[in-house]
């Protein structure tokens, strides 16, 4: 077998809010030989703004996705040397003594902690948005000192999940960026911060090892876990969208990704830190060794799937209300819906609702609401997308990725508002396909290989179909709306509106 690890397969597991995905990567082909997924939900009967999973329930996803991938014709178990782990971002796990999980976590959307996160930023003297963790772990303190008296170890969701594989606790920069209490400049955790949250919170944190280094390898239980032999290597892993930029390619300046999921987000690499004064763009570190300029507003997929549930007894799928948007004018006949169904982040409105503004006569029709839905979702993140530019970040074009890329009409409304040509990846599924990349970059580099993440994940990344490229006219029509979506939000969600 080839010491570096290039005949060899690698697992790469994406530990999401709403499902675990799972891909096989044979790195001799460069083909993704093996897919997996579990779906799951929110823990139901929770209070409003409340998002909370048990971590076993990842646990349990990453069991079944891993049998999955290894009942494939293809997967051969004795050819496996890598698995790199993809999770959702911000996540608060916390441990007792023995490891054991406290409380169900709280998500990245879950918007109870917003008092904590206000207190935060006006102390910290900058933005910390009610989703990162370090209003969770604040919230829990003050809301549940019981639990907290327990606690022993903080950590995010995928860094759960290596635990659960190697025995060993750890953190990298990229999804530590996403905490609020950690440096993305100096790479480090803020000691500020981490005090003015918890004075115990410091000893409860893990290392922050470097990209590229292992997070360990493969423990007893967690070879038992993923039904593989023990002492394979664990890369680092990292928060979904990290993952996501070594899966699509945006490792070297000048790639812009956008993801429409359950969020939607839009990211490019920076060999320098962007930080933006206001807090709106994330000033995260990449898992690389650059840095990943991110927004992330909290609607997207979901505000798609709230019209199609209001026809669900119509029994109307998404393919056939996308037919019927089509059909539907660019700009809804004045129609505007701000889908901030789940609050918002960009802007930050954590308590903000969805608003459905230009009601007239015939235009609660599917075709005109789903259209809505998906012009009022792209128009949210392009004005955000509008911040990332003033920044210094480039946009040129566009690669789309997430659940959200494969509706075609989608795309087009996308491309018409950024006015930059959209491409689909090939592979649907960025940030599983980067974990299983970001592993075989660590094997390469155990081996001894001086050898950048771009080099070699760049070979994997497949773009589908020709690119879709904006229409003057529609453009112009969606310029026109943008000032009014703006304004729309400041009049209605500003604290004199």
């Amino acid at each position: 077998m080839d010491p570096g690890g290039r005949d060899g397969l690698y697992l790469g597991f994406d530990v999401g809010t709403q499902a675990t995905k799972g891909l096989a990567l044979d790195a001799a082909s460069g083909r993704v030989v093996a897919r997996g997924g579990q779906s799951y939900g929110l823990i139901p009967g929770l209070p409003p703004g409340a998002a909370e999973q048990d971590p076993q329930t990842w646990v349990q996803a990453v069991r079944e996705v891993a049998a999955e991938l290894l009942a494939t014709p293809e997967v051969d178990r004795a050819r496996v040397r890598g698995v790199g782990v993809s999770g959702q971002q911000h996540g608060l796990v916390i441990l007792d003594a023995e490891g054991e999980s406290v409380r169900p976590a709280k998500l990245w959307c879950d918007t109870t902690t917003a008092q904590e996160a206000e207190e935060l930023s006006q102390e910290l003297g900058r933005a910390v948005p009610a989703g990162f963790t370090a209003s969770k772990i604040l919230w829990v303190r003050r809301h549940e000192p019981g639990l907290w008296g327990r606690v022993r170890s903080v950590l995010l969701p995928h860094d759960y999940i290596n635990f659960r594989l190697t025995g060993r606790m750890t953190m990298e920069p990229g999804d530590a960026s996403g905490t609020g209490f950690f440096d993305p400049v100096a790479r480090a955790f803020d000691p500020g911060a981490v005090e003015r949250i918890d004075p115990r919170l410091g000893e409860m944190l893990p290392p922050v090892i470097a990209p590229g280094t292992p997070a360990g390898v493969l423990s007893a239980e967690g070879a038992a876990l993923l039904g593989l032999s023990e002492g394979i290597i664990v890369a680092a892993g990292g928060g979904d969208n990290m993952m996501s930029a070594i899966g699509s390619g945006a490792t070297s300046p000048g790639v812009v990704v956008v993801s429409l999921g359950t969020s939607g987000t839009a990211f490019a690499y920076s060999d320098r830190p962007v930080v933006d004064p206001e807090g709106l763009i994330a000033p995260f570190c990449d898992s690389t060794g650059g840095w990943l300029p991110l927004l992330c507003v909290m609607n997207m997929t979901g505000v798609a799937e709230e019209v199609r549930a209001t026809f669900e007894e119509q029994e109307e799928s998404l393919e056939s209300l996308t037919d019927a948007a089509a059909a539907a004018p660019p700009g809804c006949d004045g129609l505007l819906l701000l889908p901030f169904l789940q609050g918002e982040r960009v802007p930050n409105l954590p308590s903000a609702t969805g608003v459905l503004a230009g009601i007239r006569p015939g235009l609660l029709r599917k075709g005109h609401l789903f259209r809505a839905a998906l012009e009022g979702t792209s128009l949210s993140l392009g004005l955000g997308i509008e911040r990332m530019k003033r920044l210094g970040i480039s946009v040129e074009s566009v690669r789309l990725v997430g659940g959200g890329s494969r509706n075609p009409l989608w795309g087009q409304i996308l491309a018409d508002i950024l006015e930059v040509p959209v491409v689909r990846l090939a592979e649907p599924e960025s940030a599983a396909l980067g974990a299983a990349l970001q592993a075989l970059w660590t094997v390469r580099r155990e081996a001894g290989e001086d050898v950048t993440a771009n080099a070699v994940a760049a070979p994997f990344i497949q773009m589908e179909g020709e690119a879709i490229c904006p229409d003057a006219t529609r453009s112009a029509i969606y310029r026109d709306a943008r000032p009014r979506f703006r304004e729309l939000t400041e009049r209605i969600f500003s604290p004199q509106g």
